[in-house]
């Protein structure tokens, strides 16, 4: 009997001791074992601990990319969305309020990875633009005088500011830093917190990957309207003066569902287009357009030199051509929303948030 117990014994040790190295892969995110905690941070939400809140940043009124999840280049055409020549993510109210709290301003700059006097230069070097999908980073709030970093989720329609190389590294809505998310963490085996938006999903998440350095910095983004019936080019740096003229989607940020769902606006939110919005289509009422599609571009507009090389324009037509955006969940839904509530002027930072508009 005792010779029996001690075979038995035996035979489990190999067992248990392989349970043992395959027990963390279960749920090990984070390279700790345990499993990553992802806050989800939703539009209009400033969230806890922010630097310098700036309200009026974001948009409820935005039609998601088709494809999203997975890591996309931050020069791909239509990744970013925007409101041709207008913004409202306001760089400069955001260095004004760093220079009036030398505190947050230094523990600012040290997330950023600058000195504290760099740091109006820096911003005036940032593109605003909109998130076109639910996109995951690395949000820096204020704590206890220095800068606490934590993974995020930032849901698509929020304003953030990104460098010369595509990569976020600002919040708008209350000027937080924003760094890349941690390599190991995986966004389909995370602990979430914080309220789930409609259509979220965790194989959904996208990363952005910034431009690799030895290929120059973009000197001018191609981001899509609202309402995803155009695009534009951006130049790096700019507000929203210098937009180019409106081109068809490009074929990498083509959108599907266009008026099979509508969000809930904010409060206050009338639902009428936003002034110099780039007359943006209300879901439902214009045409729809279908994954491939691109809209009919104006009498005298051209295609604009697409960062990347990709798409390129087809000679003599007037309209793109190009691959499939690489990587994404096919099945993630795409969310079409109302035109956005008309603004009222950007506001110094107070307790209760404006409706959201465009960047």
């Amino acid at each position: 009997m005792r010779a029996t117990s001690s075979r038995n014994r035996r035979a489990t040790l190999p067992l248990a001791a392989a349970l043992l190295v395959l027990a963390p892969a279960a749920g090990a995110c984070d390279g700790s074992g345990t499993a990553a905690a992802i806050t989800r941070l939703t539009v209009g939400d400033p969230g806890p601990d922010a630097f310098a809140p700036v309200p009026q940043s974001d948009t409820t009124q935005l039609v998601r990319a088709a494809k999203t999840g997975g890591t996309k280049p931050a020069d791909t055409p239509g990744l970013y969305g925007g409101t041709r020549q207008a913004s409202r993510c306001d760089a400069v109210k955001i260095a004004t309020f760093l220079r009036a709290n030398p505190a947050k301003a230094r523990a600012w700059a040290a997330a950023e990875g600058i000195t504290p006097d760099r740091i109006d230069a820096f911003l005036a070097g940032l593109t605003p633009v909109l998130l076109r999908s639910d996109t995951l980073v690395t949000n820096h709030g204020y704590a206890d005088g220095k800068a606490t970093g934590h993974t995020a989720v930032l849901q698509a329609g929020m304003g953030v500011l990104i460098d010369r190389y595509g990569a976020p590294v600002v919040k708008c809505n209350c000027g937080n830093p924003l760094t890349a998310p941690p390599a190991k963490v995986s966004t389909e085996h995370a602990r979430y917190t914080g309220t789930a938006w409609p259509g979220f999903s965790d194989r959904a998440v996208t990363r952005i990957a910034p431009r690799a350095p030895e290929k120059g910095a973009v000197t001018s983004f191609v981001l899509v309207d609202p309402g995803a019936t155009s695009g534009f080019e951006r130049p790096a740096a700019t507000t929203g003066a210098q937009d180019g003229p409106p081109v068809p989607v490009p074929p990498t940020a083509t959108v599907e569902g266009q008026g099979t769902g509508t969000a809930t606006p904010a409060p206050g939110d009338s639902g009428s287009p936003a002034p110099g919005d780039g007359g943006a289509t209300p879901s439902g009422s214009g045409p729809a357009v279908a994954p491939g599609d691109s809209a009919t571009p104006g009498p005298g507009t051209t295609g604009p030199a697409y960062p990347g090389g990709t798409p390129t324009a087809e000679p003599g037509t007037g309209q793109d051509t190009g691959g499939q955006e690489p990587g994404g969940d096919p099945t993630a839904p795409a969310v079409s929303l109302a035109p956005e509530g008309t603004p009222g002027s950007a506001s110094a930072p107070g307790p209760e948030p404006e409706p959201p508009v465009a960047s």
